[in-house]
């Protein structure tokens, strides 16, 4: 198993940094995954691993029935595998839940048999970020007491897993001994408009090599000329939507900012393992309204802290992200599958069949997209509307 997972990181590096594959080779004899032993004994930690998305925006490859973070877009194992590969060596399997849409707990326990089948929480309906952790800091407290808690999505990139679990475990220990909620801020690349942005405050301390940070305020996603501001004035991180807290910090902010949650998902510790666990949930998440945790409680709170996360991350959030992952040709062209160019640059091909050949001739910066007997064309520029068309499709069916 530690030996698969070696391979495809291996494989991770080398794409990613671009190093030769000897350096990358070097690189990656260091050992990057953290024992359990290392933990401090009496920190307790519970990780949420959320994995309910629809994965619209690589549609036709995703679709509802099989969305992205089940798929191995990159490498050999899914994006929902590497989530778990990355806490694995931290905390046992017991110690892992995975929020996910009730369609897709089939999927879960193929691809992470390890962890629990009653950890493996299913969702009557997506109500958004704000409802999944309070129903999964609703069952750690009943299951575990209270833990500190460590909510990750089953939909990113995270390089080196070394600096991440670092990290991870800095605000682990800040969570626990200070009662803050901790949010991961990663540092701006570039100017990107399709993230949220976290304003960072007053340096609080430097935890082996991490530093924490006051938040001052969240940002919603910026135009082009504010997103440039932003990176310019170095105090500005991306909003990973990762999280940190003790499941009694975050319950009492739910009570305080998001009643409706608190009143509705509270209740479920009673019949969590019983009968009446189906229809209770069900009926729970009809009551409740759509909203992330971000504009629910962490815009709100005075407990909220930030990291200033090291580590390289993407939140795979549609097909532009391919670029960072395959080799361009001498027109800045990148594919997976056979392409065939004449007077084309800029484009990026995907086709599920290796075997298919996509020919390009005088057409620049569009997305194309063949997967079974589907085809997507888009302009690099529009990708983002590759989920209302999704959207336009659903109803065309109903």
């Amino acid at each position: 198993m530690v030996l698969d997972i070696r391979l495809w990181y291996y494989n991770f590096l080398a794409d990613l940094r671009l190093r030769s594959a000897e350096a990358g080779l070097l690189d990656y004899t260091k050992e990057v995954y953290v024992t359990k032993d290392r933990l401090t004994q009496d920190k307790d930690i519970v990780v949420l691993i959320m994995a309910g998305g629809g994965g619209t925006r690589f549609w036709p490859l995703s679709d509802q029935k099989r969305p992205k973070q089940f798929m191995n877009l990159f490498y050999d194992r899914t994006l929902l595998q590497q989530a778990f590969d990355r806490v694995s060596g931290l905390v046992s399997a017991d110690n892992i839940l995975v929020l996910t849409n009730e369609r897709y707990i089939s999927l879960v326990r193929e691809q992470v048999p390890e962890i629990p089948e009653g950890n493996i929480i299913g969702e009557p309906v997506a109500k958004d970020t704000a409802a999944a952790i309070t129903l999964g800091a609703v069952l750690c407290r009943h299951r575990f007491g209270n833990p500190t808690m460590v909510v990750l999505t089953a939909d990113h990139l995270i390089h080196p897993i070394e600096t991440f679990q670092r990290t991870l475990l800095s605000a682990v220990r800040a969570a626990t001994e200070e009662g803050y909620l901790y949010t991961f801020g990663i540092v701006p690349t570039f100017p990107a408009t399709g993230y949220g942005y976290l304003e960072q405050g007053e340096r609080i301390k430097v935890d082996d090599g991490i530093e924490h940070f006051q938040l001052l305020r969240f940002k919603e996603k910026p135009d082009l000329e504010t997103a440039r501001s932003y990176v310019a004035s170095n105090k500005f991180l991306w909003n990973s939507g990762m999280f940190v807290w003790t499941v009694e910090t975050i319950l009492d902010e739910i009570k305080r900012h998001l009643p409706v949650h608190a009143k509705a998902l509270l209740p479920l510790a009673e019949v969590d393992g019983t009968d009446e666990w189906d229809p209770g949930i069900r009926a729970a998440f009809e009551a409740l309204p759509k909203i992330s945790i971000d504009f629910g409680v962490m815009e709100k709170s005075k407990r909220v802290r930030t990291i200033r996360a090291e580590f390289e991350w993407s939140d795979v959030g549609g097909w532009l992200a391919l670029e960072k992952f395959l080799s361009p040709d001498g027109a800045g062209n990148v594919a997976c599958g056979c392409i065939k160019c004449q007077n084309a640059s800029g484009n990026i091909v995907f086709c599920k069949d290796d075997k298919e050949t996509v020919a390009l001739v005088g057409v620049d910066n569009l997305v194309v997209v063949r997967a079974g007997d589907k085809t997507l064309v888009v302009h690099r520029d529009h990708t983002e509307d590759v989920k209302k068309l999704v959207e336009r499709l659903q109803l065309d069916k109903e």
